[in-house]
């Protein structure tokens, strides 16, 4: 029976936190198909969190002090997985009851499986599923083609969101980087990297955000940037073209952020470093008057 390692990360969850366990905790097909090694690491909660964890038979860990973001737990829960297949989660994340079972066959044709998600805004209380769809229910990526698509930040291809993975132990050792603590887009990309993978085409788990995510988290955005440019500088002998295209990218995307916050100005100089088409024109002209209509109407980051 194959041991599936889930890690979840919390800070401050405890409106959230009870229910992403038992999600975890009661999928079909748990101890009779597979087995589930639920590993817990929190990021020093002081609200109830910990309370709310401790009432669960699972492997409770804490982080000595807090990191100020995700990824110091995540990377303490790799080297504790001891399951053939691995997932992480985070504290606001509910999975479908029959997200494993769905996930589980696919194993034996790829390393890595994804699947599409349902994101609820609570602060609108409107939900948006995200995904691609096939009518034979599934999409087979041959190798290196989501590694190109998400080191160029493609929004085509594989849905490839965090919470929608499971992947085989041999790829535990690529770890989060613990520099800023919260930038995920090196650790997606090295995943990805001469992998197969499959997105089987049904939303599996629901996340909640509350209109204060990270993505419009200045502190975070700049630190993504920054980072994101360092990094993709690993990889530009291999993939000079898919690097040049991944620096526009990044701009385009920073220039997004300014645009969404109402700073135009820096929003400006971004858009002029990313990727100059029609839609990059549009939004540059909309800085000066038409933003509040282009924000109301269109999905910015989208």
């Amino acid at each position: 029976m194959n041991k599936i390692s889930v890690i979840l990360t919390s800070y401050n969850g405890e409106k959230t936190i009870e229910k992403t366990i038992q999600s975890i905790l009661n999928q079909n097909g748990i101890n009779e198909f597979f087995e589930i090694e639920l590993i817990s690491i929190d990021d020093c909660s002081t609200d109830n969190t910990n309370e709310i964890i401790s009432h669960f038979n699972i492997l409770k860990l804490k982080n000595s002090k807090n990191s100020g973001g995700p990824n110091v737990g995540r990377n303490i829960g790799l080297k504790k997985a001891s399951g053939e297949y691995i997932c992480i989660a985070d504290q606001d994340d509910i999975w479908d009851e029959k997200k494993i079972i769905k996930l589980l066959p696919h194993l034996q044709k790829a390393p890595i499986i994804s699947s599409g998600y349902k994101l609820f805004d609570t602060s609108q209380k409107k939900e948006f599923t995200r995904g691609n769809d096939n009518e034979k229910g599934f999409i087979e990526y041959p190798k290196n083609e989501t590694f190109l698509k998400r080191l160029t930040k493609s929004i085509s291809g594989q849905s490839t969101y965090l919470g929608s993975l499971i992947f085989e132990q041999s790829l535990k050792e690529i770890l989060f980087e613990e520099e800023y603590g919260m930038v995920d887009y090196d650790w997606m990309v090295q995943l990805f990297h001469h992998q197969k993978s499959i997105e089987v085409c049904e939303p599996l788990y629901t996340r909640y955000v509350d209109g204060n995510n990270l993505s419009l988290n200045e502190s975070y955005r700049e630190k993504d940037f920054n980072f994101s440019l360092k990094f993709i500088k690993k990889y530009i002998q291999e993939y000079p073209s898919e690097v040049k295209i991944a620096h526009k990218k990044i701009h385009g995307s920073r220039a997004r952020y300014y645009y969404i916050v109402g700073d135009m100005k820096k929003a400006r100089y971004y858009f002029l470093k990313s990727s100059l088409n029609l839609k990059t024109f549009a939004y540059y002209v909309t800085t000066f008057v038409g933003s509040k209509y282009v924000k109301k109407k269109f999905n910015v980051f989208g």
